[in-house]
């Protein structure tokens, strides 16, 4: 809980996956798949920029 950066963005992947599940279960796979690349690319962000080695 050092930086809330790191902290608000993985809280955003979670929420951008758990939509994305939710868009599955109905059929709607377009949205499903663009919801999932965003937590990739969030994710990547989050590991490149907010997290210090």
């Amino acid at each position: 809980m050092d930086n809330p950066l790191a902290t608000a963005a993985a809280i955003f992947v979670v929420v951008l996956l758990a939509l994305a599940l939710a868009a599955m279960t109905i059929g709607n796979y377009a949205v499903a798949g663009v919801l999932f690349l965003s937590a990739s690319i969030v994710i990547y962000l989050r590991e490149k920029r907010f997290v210090k080695p």
